[in-house]
């Protein structure tokens, strides 16, 4: 039983490494097919050479190392935030942990975005809370009425 159990959990690892083989060389075949229709946004040998590249390298990675984790992206991303002021740091971080991200490298980079709801001040719920704001310009006098025929003004009323 114990052989079987071995025999079992050393083929799944086989079955990870040859998947992984496949998924590298299907890749591969897609950036290929990116390059040589001129797709990739580059110049035809230099993708060709960057494929082959990334290629070779993911075929002679270790088991496990192969890619880079989702949690080094996070921790250099963090790490980005550091040198900020205390204030805009945290903003930064909660961007990096819960924000939307959109774009792309191959488009000119990946935008993150985090939107902050802030209540608005509470409102006066009584009358005697709510005072009447005074009037810093004081009405201008009257000016006396202009005559219809001519003749000299009216007299102002006394006040």
């Amino acid at each position: 039983m114990k052989t079987f159990l071995i025999l079992v959990t050393a083929s799944i690892g086989c079955a990870a490494v040859v998947s992984a083989a496949d998924n590298a060389r299907a890749t591969y075949e897609r950036e290929r097919a990116a390059c040589t229709s001129g797709q990739s946004g580059q110049d035809r040998s230099t993708c060709l050479r960057e494929a082959a590249a990334a290629y070779q390298e993911a075929r002679h990675a270790r088991r496990g190392a192969a890619a880079v984790s989702d949690d080094r992206y996070a921790q250099n991303a963090l790490q980005r935030c550091q040198p900020l002021p205390a204030a805009d740091r945290a903003e930064c971080e909660r961007r990096i942990q819960s924000g939307a991200t959109s774009g792309s490298v191959t488009g000119g980079g990946v935008l993150r975005e985090l939107r902050s709801v802030e209540p608005a001040p509470p409102m006066p719920s009584t009358d005697a809370e709510r005072q009447p704001t005074p009037n810093p310009n004081p009405p201008a006098p009257a000016t006396p009425p202009l005559p219809v025929d001519g003749g000299p003004p009216a007299p102002t009323p006394p006040r």
